[in-house]
């Protein structure tokens, strides 16, 4: 009985044992898991906690170097401050974009056409074979505590010289609040406040091209205001000339454009981030002239144009970090109103009769870092000509189409570095009715000098 009881006891100690230490090393897992976990905390509180002191550094630097630049201003000029090397002190950030591409393009270019929608600005696919895209001088500068200047130059593959940007712009309104004045990119949509060096395509989307003739700038004044919010919330007003397309030269007085729009975003967690807004574009046409692509025959708008638009990002990078893999999901629609008189052959019949249109069009893009240096996207651009009335007198002449424009882009890019990009696109267009164009692109950007961080 005794050996029974002394067996019974060793096998219940024999198997007691393993399961004491795999709770024992439980217990140690699950202390390593907290103390992890403390570390992470306390890291990311000391993180927060630098972030905020440098913030205030920052806001007291600021305010310092206000002080003694405004101190100097109000100061009484002395034979010092006209040396040669008090002239060498405004030292503006100079900055140059090199670009070019080569393109291969199935179907002629001069015929080029949005089947359905009146054309104006810039919508082709450019020239076929090597061409200098365009290239960008900028120039800026802060001009004094309360203002800074920018100037940007762009040389178009054409040889001419334009100014794409001249603007000033406020540092001191406090509240939120900033002003600009002069000529610049408008605010409306996403895509639009970019220059085209970028773009994540070689080219504008079309509706982008068919409803702003590429992008859309103006002559005039804007002021914007950032809500003082967890949640980045913007919203801008501008009024201006208004002499681009879907807009004309009035030769008047007064304002020839209005822009409204609201934008909203904010993080989730630390891996995702996401951007949404909302704009409106109202233009007055005055004879605005346009050829028609196929009989050639000169036409002209007298009316006015109005352009709604909705857009939305999301961007995801893994841990927050976008330098190994990230991809965004960008999207824009528009929606357009036209009402008028439209001119038919200015030149010869010149008959004149009402006008109205109801169109849209939207694009949607993904892309992705899929390692460093190197990302794929694909788009996909869908327009409606929807309905439009060219009135009793001018339909004989002029008749609606059904047609809808479409095009898709596949696109491989790679970065040596931060300041030069190498793409190859691809894209199927179906923009003209009756013929597909295949086109292929290839495409190189250089950034020379000190370039400004872009948008989100």
């Amino acid at each position: 009985m005794f050996r029974r009881k002394l067996i019974a006891s060793g096998i219940t100690l024999m198997l007691g044992a393993p399961l004491s230490a795999f709770a024992a090393d439980n217990a140690e897992m699950q202390q390593i898991r907290n103390e992890i976990k403390a570390m992470k905390q306390s890291y990311e509180a000391r993180i927060e906690a630098l972030e905020q002191r440098l913030q205030r550094a920052e806001a007291l630097a600021g305010k310092a170097e206000n002080s003694a630049a405004a101190a100097e201003s109000l100061a009484p000029q002395t034979p010092s401050s006209t040396s040669p090397g008090a002239a060498n002190a405004f030292n503006p950030a100079i900055s140059m974009i090199l670009s070019g591409t080569y393109a291969s393009l199935k179907q002629d270019p001069a015929s080029y056409r949005i089947t359905g929608f009146i054309p104006g600005g810039e919508t082709g696919p450019g020239t076929r074979g090597f061409s200098l895209a365009e290239s960008e001088l900028i120039v800026s500068a802060n001009i004094d505590p309360d203002f800074h200047g920018h100037l940007t130059l762009a040389v178009s593959p054409e040889n001419t010289l334009g100014v794409e940007e001249a603007a000033i712009q406020t540092t001191t309104l406090g509240h939120g609040l900033a002003a600009k004045a002069g000529r610049f990119y408008s605010g409306i949509g996403y895509l639009n406040g970019q220059h085209a060096h970028a773009w994540d395509f070689v080219d504008a989307p079309l509706a982008y091209r068919a409803f702003l003739g590429r992008q859309y700038g103006n002559d005039g004044v804007q002021l914007k205001w950032i809500a003082p919010t967890d949640t980045f919330l913007e919203f801008g007003a501008e009024v201006g000339r208004g002499s681009n397309f879907p807009g004309s030269e009035r030769n008047k007085n007064g304002v020839g454009s209005y822009a409204l729009f609201a934008h909203a975003g904010d993080d989730v967690g630390t891996e995702h981030s996401w951007r949404t807004g909302i704009s409106w574009l109202q233009n007055t046409a005055k004879a605005r002239a346009y050829d028609d692509p196929v009989s050639g025959v000169s036409n002209a708008l007298d009316g006015s144009s109005s352009l709604w638009l909705a857009d939305f990002v999301w961007k995801w990078a893994p841990n927050g970090n976008p330098a190994y893999r990230n991809f965004k999901l960008q999207g824009e629609y528009f929606r357009r109103l036209e009402n008028g008189d439209l001119t038919f052959d200015t030149t010869g019949i010149a008959s004149t009769d009402r006008y109205s249109a109801t169109q849209s069009g939207w694009y949607l893009q993904g892309i992705y870092q899929f390692m460093p240096h190197w990302r794929a996207g694909l788009r996909t651009d869908r327009l409606d000509s929807g309905t439009a009335d060219y009135g009793a007198g001018n339909s004989a002449y002029l008749s609606p189409s059904t047609y809808r424009p479409a095009r898709n882009s596949l696109m491989v890019d790679y970065s040596p570095s931060e300041f030069s990009r190498l793409r190859l696109q691809l894209s199927r267009d179906k923009s003209r009715e009756g013929s597909t164009d295949n086109q292929f692109f290839l495409q190189y950007i250089m950034s020379l000098g000190a370039h400004g961080a872009h948008t989100f």
